[in-house]
Parts: C-alpha cells; sequence; structure tokens
C-alpha cells in the first residue's frame, strides 16, 4: 500500500509559524529490550534545533516590551545553533544580527549563519564561552545594540514551557511516560519543561545530563555571576568536550533555577565519544541524524533504561541535526572517496568505471 498524506490542513504566514510541533519517534532498532525509548527530534525545526524556539520567543518577548527597536542590529554570543535560529528570526523580521563565536565551534555553523545573513565576529578559543560573551556585551555596549542574553533571560525557558513542554503533554496525553532525559545548554529546555512535568506528571523521573570531562552541576561549585547574572569567570570544572551546545564554561543563569528547585531527580554524566557511538547508531539503524549532543542524551537514555522497570516509557530529546558537524570529530573517519569495499562494487559491473 502506497503512503498518503493529507497536508497539514493549514497555511503558514511565515516561516517563524512551522517553529515548534516537533515529533517525538519511538526507537525500534537499537532500543533496549526491557523499555520504549522515544526522541524528540527538534532537527525537524526549520533551523534544524532546538534553539529556534527560544531565539523566536527572545525577540518578540523584546519587541513586545519595547526594549527592541525597528531595524536595531541584535547581538548574541552562541556555539551555532541560537545563531542560526536567531539568523533566520532576524531575516525575516529584518532585523541585522552580529554573532559571537569562539573559534574552536564547526565551521559550518559560521557558514549557515552568514549565510543566513548574519555577521559572525570570532572569539579566541583559549577564552572559551565566556570570552565569547564578553565580546557580545562590550560590542551590545559599544554600538547600542540588542543582546539577546540567552544564557539569563526568562524568554528562554518561557518558550520551553509554553511549547515544548505541551507538546510532550499532548502527544502523551493518556499514555505512560517514566523518564525524560535532557542535556543542558542555555538550561532553556530543562527548566521549561521540569515546570510543566513538575506539576502535571510529577511521577514522570527528570534526568539531567553533562560532559563527564566537563561536570559542572555535578562539581557542587557555584558559578560566580555578574550583577546582570552573566558570569564573573569561568568555571573550574570544566574542560574541552566534543559536545558542541552543551555546557559552556560556566552555569548559565537560566539553569541556576533548576540546580535551586532540585528540578531533577538524578543527574548522570556521559562521556563525549559516546555521543559520537550513540549519533552514528541511530543514524545508521534508525534513519534519525542527530549530531554530537543528541547521540550523548540517548547514550544516558539506554543507561537509565538498564536499570528502568521493565516496561517504562522514556523520552529523550535530540537537539539538532547532524549535519552541522561535518568538521567535527564526528564525521571523522567518513571519506569523500570510495573505501575499498564501494571500489570493488564499483569495478564488479564493466560499465560506468572512473578514470
Amino acid at each position: 500500500m502506497t503512503r498518503q498524506t493529507n497536508g497539514r490542513g493549514r497555511l503558514f504566514d511565515n516561516v517563524l509559524d512551522t517553529i515548534g510541533d516537533t515529533p517525538c519517534i519511538r526507537i525500534n532498532n537499537i532500543g533496549p529490550a526491557n523499555a520504549t525509548i522515544y526522541v524528540k527530534a527538534e532537527a525537524f525545526n526549520p533551523g534544524a534545533s532546538v534553539k529556534d524556539r527560544l531565539a523566536l520567543n527572545i525577540i518578540e518577548a523584546a519587541e513586545a516590551s519595547g526594549e527592541l527597536k525597528p531595524g536595531q542590529t541584535v547581538i548574541e554570543a552562541t556555539s551555532g545553533n541560537t545563531g542560526i535560529g536567531l539568523a533566520i528570526v532576524c531575516a525575516a523580521k529584518g532585523y541585522p544580527l552580529v554573532v559571537t563565536m569562539a573559534e574552536s565551534f564547526s565551521i559550518e555553523r559560521r557558514k549557515l549563519m552568514r549565510f543566513l545573513g548574519a555577521k559572525v565576529i570570532l572569539t579566541p578559543k583559549e577564552q572559551k564561552a565566556v570570552g565569547m560573551y564578553n565580546k557580545s556585551v562590550e560590542l551590545a555596549e559599544k554600538h547600542g545594540w540588542f543582546l539577546a542574553r540567552q544564557f539569563e533571560t526568562s524568554a528562554n525557558a518561557d518558550i520551553h514551557e509554553s511549547t515544548t513542554a505541551r507538546e510532550i503533554m499532548a502527544d502523551f496525553d493518556g499514555k505512560q511516560l517514566d523518564y525524560f532525559v535532557t542535556g543542558y545548554g542555555t538550561g532553556g529546555t530543562m527548566v521549561g519543561v521540569s515546570r510543566v512535568l513538575r506539576k502535571e506528571r510529577p511521577n514522570t523521573k527528570i534526568i539531567l545530563t553533562e560532559p563527564a570531562n566537563a561536570a559542572l552541576v555535578s562539581s557542587g561549585e557555584v558559578q560566580e555571576r555578574t550583577e546582570a547574572g552573566g558570569p564573573a569567570k569561568g568555571h573550574s570544572a570544566w574542560e574541552p568536550h566534543p559536545v558542541q551546545g552543551w555546557t559552556p564554561d560556566f552555569i548559565p543563569l537560566v539553569l541556576q533555577e533548576a540546580l535551586d528547585n532540585q528540578s531533577y531527580d538524578e543527574l548522570l554524566k556521559v562521556a563525549g565519544p559516546e555521543g559520537i557511538v550513540w549519533s552514528k547508531k541511530l543514524a545508521q539503524q534508525e534513519g534519525i541524524f542527530t549530531g554530537i549532543s543528541g547521540g550523548a542524551t540517548f547514550a544516558v537514555a539506554m543507561k537509565v533504561a538498564e536499570s528502568a522497570p521493565k516496561g517504562s516509557i522514556i523520552l529523550c530529546m535530540l537537539p539538532d541535526t547532524g549535519e552541522r558537524y561535518l568538521s567535527t570529530p564526528l564525521f571523522e573517519g567518513i571519506g569523500a572517496d570510495m573505501d575499498a569495499g564501494e571500489l570493488e562494487l564499483m569495478q564488479s559491473t564493466p560499465g560506468c568505471q572512473l578514470g
């Protein structure tokens, strides 16, 4: 039988109206025997990441408050996904965008933002995320630009409370949901979703995860902050890790709400290489394309399943697509030229041989 689609039953006024309503997809081939895992695939957003949500809400909240003026330049520090989301929003709404980004993040992210019309200012990798953050503050103050402040603004978690969490509630309405697993970057997804789950699905256990070699929350060390809530300095527990978008070298103010309220049931660490392994397995055995952060979150979901009661249902966040990791360790060993096996197949028939 041929599959059939019937359309969404609506027309969209602009690309921004397509943000959200991402699907929860069952894992069928690599899932554990005793539990069922679903993934919330945020790559279905127009900018292919969960950060489209906060980008839209930051801009619209600032428009509503009058903080952002027509035609004013927007600036933000980002590892890439928030910058891509902001570039889409600013392009649709007519705001110039400047992004500051540490030079260590993937080249394709820079190109994507520039393709979408943003200017990308690189900062030294030695100064880490705090460096790119401080540069954004300096530029905003000097030029009178609107600073998006994804790491501090209430608009971040609010959009996840009103969209991401509501989608989860609707998709699992009348259905079992035993665990929700997520990492943190800014903390918005964690805080916004936990607000709703704690009230409306209190039996759902919330699992927070972070890189094993950048375990800032696990360390117990309090983050030093400026009066505005930004990082006064980098966190001593941070070390370089391959999970781009996860865990800058400071604990964001947005995440602090979850820490203060103990809005999670368990905190698990995961090694970056595990994220790479599981990202590849999701791609090659499920056809689900996600980045290292998605692979790392899924690795933790698999760990949760090991000790979960039989029949448990686990929902795992997949923050973005794998396509913006082409120049990272995720694609090491993935060649552009034919390997020996491919060459042998090509030569197994006489036609269409390469010179």
